[in-house]
């Protein structure tokens, strides 16, 4: 009988992940607060299963000889060390589609919500003002290029659904070939020409050092006026100082930012302004799919146990944060 631990966080099941598991598997909900923490339950228990707030450092594949695997109930795998996960011989696992849908339409969502000034139109109507005039200047959206910051699947997705609207779209990601992007209606183009080209730019890669602050003084500078920033990727990708000050400056138009580098965030310097649609991480949710991620992680947790290699390998010699 194996005991898995998991973080206490509302995305992961603890029925679905008993249902999927089967057996005679012991699942108990821990508090993984702290690293302190997380090594006190790892030393107990031959899976733990962790949110993206659970710290996993190497004291703790140090601490643990019992521990058998790290599943990640997401897809960024940013909170774990991985390269001391693969020392101590725990395999690390990740489920990065579960959510594309979900992601994509959120991205959709958020550029929609700002494009049109949704939330500009509500503010007016709730001070008394009923005046269509209060959102100029609006453009069609079908004369717009978009932009996507890397190229995966999630970006892949929001594409195909901007494609729908008429959008012209392009895209900057070293490790995606220009074929490649053109089989999906989207031209690759270097960064640079990313930020001055795209009338609006969707963030959608992982935390590298790579990425890290890639939207900083120097890319607002670069962009549009009236171009919409949009992050459903990582919060640290994006410069949050860089951004308040590109937008007080009229450097571009707005954001709409599903990932802070702060969550919650704290005094934030962005939350609260005018041209800032905020969400709390949330794009990835839906019921539907987090049946699937709790379903997968399962999967992943029964395989390992079982000496195989789960669908959602991270392999530490290609992991992308």
């Amino acid at each position: 009988m194996a005991t898995i631990r998991t973080s206490e966080d509302p995305r992961i099941r603890i029925d679905t992940l008993r249902s999927a598991l089967g057996g005679d598997h012991t699942v108990r909900s821990t508090d993984l607060s702290s690293t302190e923490r997380v090594v006190e339950a790892a030393r107990e228990t031959d899976a733990l299963v962790v949110d993206t707030g659970v710290p996993v450092p190497a004291a703790v594949f140090d601490a643990c000889e019992r521990l058998d695997v790290v599943a990640r109930a997401g897809t960024g795998v940013d909170n774990i060390d991985i390269a001391a996960a693969d020392d101590a011989g725990v395999t690390v696992t990740n489920v990065p589609e579960y959510c594309t849908e979900e992601v994509s339409t959120h991205a959709v969502s958020l550029l929609l919500t700002l494009f049109r000034d949704v939330e500009g139109y509500d503010r007016a109507i709730e001070d008394g003002r009923w005046d269509w005039t209060d959102g100029q200047p609006i453009r069609r959206l079908s004369e717009q290029t978009v932009g996507f910051h890397s190229f995966g699947g999630i970006a892949r997705r929001t594409a195909e659904k901007l494609a729908g609207f008429g959008c012209e779209l392009i895209a900057s990601d070293p490790y995606v070939d220009a074929d490649e992007m053109a089989a999906h209606g989207v031209e690759k183009v270097p960064f640079g020409d990313l930020l001055e080209t795209a009338d609006h730019v969707s963030v959608h890669a992982p935390l590298t050092e790579e990425t890290r602050h890639s939207f900083d003084r120097d890319a607002f500078e670069r962009m549009r006026e009236t171009a919409i920033l949009v992050n459903v990727g990582r919060g640290p990708i994006v410069d949050q100082s860089a951004l308040r000050r590109a937008l007080d400056a009229g450097e571009i138009a707005a954001a709409g930012l599903d990932v802070l580098n702060e969550e919650p965030p704290v005094d934030s310097e962005l939350v609260g302004h005018d041209d800032v649609v905020v969400t709390p991480h949330a794009a990835f949710y839906s019921e539907d799919s987090l049946v699937s991620l709790n379903e997968h992680i399962a999967e992943d947790v029964r395989d390992v146990f079982a000496g195989d290699r789960p669908d959602g390998f991270v392999d530490p010699n290609a992991a992308v944060l």
